[in-house]
């Protein structure tokens, strides 16, 4: 007896940030949209503490979740605008961008993974298109004359005309594609701290770089801030055994100065640093995003503005394809996705990973180099802007 199999214009592996706003793009066209993920978020509730994943989300990624109609619910959730960055090695040598430098009130929104995720699910419900399968997982998927067959663990077949794998970093989509990855370890590991302060913080995330990693600071709504501690994986380990009166001592001993206010350790929790690029971004009727297709080091926080740059150039490439009353899903269609794409991606990795080897050394003449860098940036003017406002995603 042959299996009966449900029919879907695009099905989506992976509701995360990036599959959820993916969906919601795609079904705003008209297709009809299949979403599938295994794990169901928890209803928001303000009284739960704060989710050790958090993001600084660029003003490109507040326009995309705009135009997903999902930005109120999230704002109607917890979040925090922040209007300065600051980076710096040693004290004196520091750069400093500010909002008001491109003309805006705010870089950006700190926000949970989880509220962002759920501002999108919550939207998702919006749309008789979109269908989603939850908690479910994929046995296997076969490739069609027209598509992509995705047999679920219920038993459920599905033929889809276009396959998006938005499945993170060790995709089962891209690994049953055949689509290669290069990268490597970082032989580092950062760990997340939520602290409660007992003042109000400035609406200003800062860096401060050292031999072993940088020490970091983005504040989070209701006087609380999430700590970013990078160092050798042996080393996080250590911090991860600690209790929280013992790991204080350890953040007022390595953190710079600025933070002095008291305060209390909520949550913690850690991960390893690892760079990951897939060779191509699509094959015949299978495309990926996010970390699907891309790792980067998390020194400047972009590895979802990526993905939701990803989001918005696959979407923008099949409504064109769709007016142009041209196959939306054919190789052609995701060729543009990839091009407007990859280099972009690439360029911010190699980016962030020179960053990270010119500060990771002790030797005093390069150490005073790139002090003098960092200082003579913070005064390059235009220069300055342009960094900003491609970092915001306003280039």
């Amino acid at each position: 007896m042959t299996q009966q199999q449900d029919y879907t214009d695009v099905c989506i592996i992976g509701g995360g940030m990036v599959g959820a706003a993916t969906a919601l793009g795609l079904a705003k066209l008209g297709l009809s949209i299949t979403l599938i993920e295994n794990r169901r978020q928890e209803h928001y509730d303000p009284e739960q503490a704060l989710d050790v994943r958090v993001s600084a989300i660029s003003m490109a990624s507040v326009s995309l979740l705009q135009s997903l109609g999902a930005m109120e619910a999230i704002l109607a959730m917890r979040h925090i605008a922040y209007s300065g960055l600051e980076t710096w090695e040693m004290e004196g040598a520091a750069t400093c961008f500010h909002a008001s430098q491109v003309g805006l009130d705010k870089l950006g929104y700190i926000l949970e993974n989880r509220v962002i995720q759920l501002g999108l699910w919550q939207q998702m419900a919006q749309y008789p298109n979109l269908h989603v399968y939850c908690p479910a997982a994929v046995t296997s998927y076969h490739q069609q004359a027209q598509g992509v067959s995705v047999v679920l663990e219920n038993g459920t077949h599905l033929q889809a005309r276009l396959l998006i794998g938005c499945d993170g970093a060790n995709s089962q989509v891209r690994q049953w594609a055949g689509i290669g990855v290069s990268g490597w370890d970082y032989r580092q590991s950062a760990m997340l701290i939520n602290i409660a302060t007992a003042d109000d913080l400035p609406a200003v995330t800062w860096q401060q770089f050292t031999p072993d990693g940088p020490r970091s600071l983005l504040p989070l709504p209701d006087k609380h801030a999430s700590l970013v501690w990078y160092d050798k994986p042996q080393r996080i380990g250590q911090l991860m055994q600690l209790n929280n009166v013992a790991l204080m001592a350890e953040i007022k001993r390595h953190f710079p100065n600025r933070l002095a206010t008291e305060f209390i350790i909520e949550a913690k929790g850690s991960f390893p640093l690892t760079r990951r690029h897939a060779s191509r971004y699509y094959q015949d009727n299978v495309v990926i995003l996010g970390d699907a297709a891309h790792t980067i080091n998390p020194l400047a926080g972009q590895g979802v503005n990526l993905g939701f740059k990803d989001v918005a150039a696959l979407i923008d490439v099949i409504a064109t394809a769709k007016q142009a009353g041209q196959d939306w899903a054919s190789n052609a269609t995701l060729a543009c996705y990839q091009s407007q794409r990859y280099r972009d991606n690439l360029l911010m990795m190699t980016t962030m990973d020179a960053f990270y080897a010119g500060f990771s050394n002790r030797i005093l003449p390069l150490k005073l180099l790139r002090n003098a860098a960092l200082k003579l940036a913070d005064n390059s003017g235009p220069i300055k802007d342009w960094v900003l406002k491609y970092a915001l995603g306003l280039h």
